[in-house]
């Protein structure tokens, strides 16, 4: 799209610190406890632009609704596209209050009908890190105003131009 405004961003990645310092080498023997390699959440400079968005077929992610995903009323988003398309656009601050395990509340505008699209928002529409490092965007009413069922195919995206995901029904499961 050459119309398309490159947007600023920045990976975000893990840093893991498998080395002690020599104070915490030193804690570690007096306490006689061993030490945890622990990670954090840090910037870096893309060495590729950002994933351009075609807003002709925008849909960067495209799931197939599980009953686990039905049952729970949120869209679960595998750690790397979640760190691709979404995350990637976050400030680091945001970023961070998320992998720690808090939930971020977000807004979702559904297109599935073009000419008349509904915004989700509030305290009930948030995404949140799983304890496996997946993420899941909880949304129920979408679920219930779609009847979202287990094996319909949604596309979904975060739009960097008003910091909302986009969210489209693309096919119905057909039951025989």
């Amino acid at each position: 799209m050459s119309d398309q405004k490159m947007f600023l961003s920045l990976k975000k990645t893990f840093f893991y610190n498998f080395f002690p310092s020599k104070e915490e080498e030193e804690a570690c023997k007096r306490n006689n406890t061993p030490y945890v390699v622990t990670r954090e959440l840090i910037e870096t400079r893309d060495m590729y632009p950002p994933p351009k968005i075609d807003l002709q077929n925008p849909w960067q992610m495209k799931i197939k609704i599980t009953s686990y995903e039905v049952e729970a009323g949120a869209l679960l988003i595998p750690y790397i596209e979640t760190f691709e398309y979404i995350i990637r656009y976050w400030t680091l601050d945001l970023a961070k209050i998320l992998v720690n395990g808090c939930g971020v509340y977000v807004q979702v505008w559904d297109v599935t009908e073009d000419n008349a699209p509904n915004k989700y928002e509030g305290e009930r529409v948030y995404l949140w890190k799983l304890c496996n490092d997946d993420y899941a965007l909880s949304c129920i009413e979408l679920f219930n105003h779609n009847r979202l069922g287990v094996g319909d195919e949604i596309g979904l995206f975060w739009d960097p131009r008003c910091s909302n995901f986009m969210f489209k029904l693309l096919s119905r499961k057909r039951y025989s």
